[in-house]
């Protein structure tokens, strides 16, 4: 069987960013070049970043990225590349792959298989492309062009039989965004379309944060016999060359569109193997991926350090972990707000945490300021009795601290709550929901604790205390207060979410389900009514199926219950 030395080029660019992300398409060129690889692949859209959204919308932006794709072009003699990119062919916009070798632009693939679904709007930018694209490969070897849907989408190309027959290799550029369990997915469905058309499959997927959005890379190389060749790392980027066998398909490609290649394939009697990387615990991919959104979230967007509000409770304690393991200690600024109904054991926690941390830590009481409000507001409030209302006013406070210190020093404030809260509206608006990014807005209250009984596995030492762990939950606004004395418990809430939230799920089945049906129908009520605070907080990583925001849209104004 015949091979082709192929660099996989798992990197990770910024959306916008043309210049930067062109120069790290020519480094990688570069290496391709030293490693004497026949042809470099990178991601889908690799130029602009994905996504791109509206941007597409602007003429220069996408002559832009048509002007750096030249000067790649250019400088691309010795190797092939197959480079992501927005092609536009008259009136339309394309989702495209370039092939390019000896200093040009041999030819594009245009995506054929739009997602309009989740986190995907492409038919609001892109048309859809018409043709299948082969590469022939010394007059023999077809290779199939793919990117991203078009390998997923079950009515595609690729699973035409007549398509089989005629490809040697199967390529897919992807930009296929993060959630848990889906790389197990893609590993069937690659596995699984290797062996259905005999030929070998290279994925070639983004890494990085965008926004919500976490891309995981993760490429994959799988033979003709459907067994895993190559697997690059997931949330960081790698450059690995493999040798991909090609072999010799049973009839020549007499449909859709053949452009001529002037690559060899090299004769071998096997591909050497590369190292197959670990997989990750359920855990450890959701925590990495927390870790990846939230780096090039703040780095992406001109920040240096960070602020959070330590409460000494389970979730602050989590988003301090991530933020020191995404950009380090000294780039963490940590602020404790106790008020009279602050416990010794929680203030002493926060103080702990921040030690083992190694992070510097501010203590700014609340107490004063809330008098000086209560004060202000007495003649208003006085004909009515205390309650929610003065409790939320500490949350507040403590929200205008951390963004005055924002303000003032450029930190960028990471907000502590979690999904269980912002899905029952348990969150208090310019409150605790006030910052610049939710880091574990889409992380479950069960899957919170979880993912801090892995980091303290993990390390040379528990970052968490194990008072933190075992204190039972409490927002600490009143003496006494407990989140169960206002919620069900945590796991019937988170039960009940991914069952209506990110399965769809109706009312009448989760009680059919074994869950309470008092408890179904006050859960409801608290997610649908509070679609107006998730619509003002701030973005956040998407780790689930199906994430509050961008992922799951639903009216405010709604009357519909079920």
């Amino acid at each position: 069987m015949k091979v082709l030395r192929i660099l996989l080029a798992q990197i990770n660019p910024t959306v916008g960013d043309i210049e930067a992300n062109s120069r790290k398409i020519l480094s990688c060129i570069d290496r391709a070049e030293r490693a004497s690889a026949d042809l470099v692949v990178f991601p889908e859209m690799a130029i602009t970043g994905y996504p791109p959204e509206d941007l597409l919308y602007k003429r220069d932006f996408v002559a832009a990225s048509t002007r750096a794709l030249m000067r790649i072009a250019r400088h691309c003699t010795r190797t092939a590349a197959l480079v992501g990119y927005p092609r536009l062919a008259g009136v339309h916009l394309h989702n495209s792959a370039a092939w390019i070798e000896r200093g040009r632009i041999v030819g594009s693939y245009d995506k054929q298989h739009l997602p309009n679904y989740g986190v995907f709007d492409e038919k609001r930018h892109f048309s859809p492309g018409r043709s299948t694209v082969r590469m022939r490969l010394a007059d023999r070897h077809a290779v199939g062009l793919t990117i991203c849907e078009d390998i997923w989408d079950p009515s595609a190309d690729v699973y035409r039989r007549d398509y089989r027959d005629t490809v040697s290799m199967i390529i897919n550029l992807s930009a296929s965004p993060y959630h848990r369990e889906k790389v197990h997915e893609r590993e069937r469905l690659l596995s699984r379309l290797s062996r259905t058309s005999r030929s070998s499959v290279v994925y070639l997927n983004l890494v990085g944060g965008q926004d919500e959005l976490v891309f995981d890379g993760g490429s994959r190389v799988y033979g003709p016999d459907g067994r895993r060749i190559a697997a690059l790392p997931m949330f960081r980027e790698s450059l690995v060359t493999v040798e991909v066998p090609v072999r010799v398909p049973g009839r020549s490609a007499r449909s859709g569109h053949v452009l001529t290649s002037g690559l060899r394939a090299r004769e071998s009697e096997h591909p050497a193997p590369r190292p197959v990387s670990g997989k990750l615990s359920r855990e450890a991919e959701v925590y990495e991926a927390l870790v990846c959104g939230t780096r090039d979230y703040v780095i992406k967007n001109g920040f240096k350090r960070t602020v959070i509000g330590m409460s000494g409770g389970i979730d602050s304690a989590l988003v301090a972990m991530i933020a020191v393991d995404a950009i380090g200690a000294d780039n963490v600024l940590l602020v404790t707000m106790p008020s009279r109904y602050t416990s010794r054991g929680t203030y002493r926690d926060a103080i702990e945490m921040a030690r083992r941390l190694g992070v510097r830590c501010l203590r700014l009481p609340i107490g004063p300021v809330l008098r000086a409000y209560s004060g202000t507001l007495r003649p208003v409030f006085s004909a009515k009795p205390a309650g929610s209302v003065e409790e939320n006013l500490q949350a507040r406070i403590r929200g205008a601290l951390l963004m005055a210190i924002s303000n003032k020093y450029g930190h960028l404030v990471l907000t502590t709550g979690n999904k269980s809260e912002m899905a029952t509206g348990y969150c208090t608006l310019y409150g605790d929901m006030a910052g610049g990014f939710a880091v574990i807005k889409d992380v479950a209250k069960t899957l919170v604790y979880r993912l801090c009984r892995y980091r303290n596995g993990i390390g040379p030492r528990a970052l968490v205390p194990a008072s933190v762990i075992k204190r039972a939950p409490t927002a600490e606004l009143r003496h006494g207060q407990r989140d169960q004395d206002t919620l069900p418990p945590y796991d019937q809430v988170d039960r009940f979410l991914e069952h209506y939230v990110e399965r769809d799920g109706s009312v009448e089945t989760a009680i059919r389900s074994g869950l309470r049906p008092a408890v179904v129908r006050k859960l409801a009520r608290s997610i649908d009514g509070n679609e107006y605070k998730r619509r003002q907080a701030p973005p956040g990583v998407k780790i689930s199926p199906k994430a509050f925001g961008r992922d799951r849209r639903m009216p405010i104004t709604n009357r519909y219950r079920g």
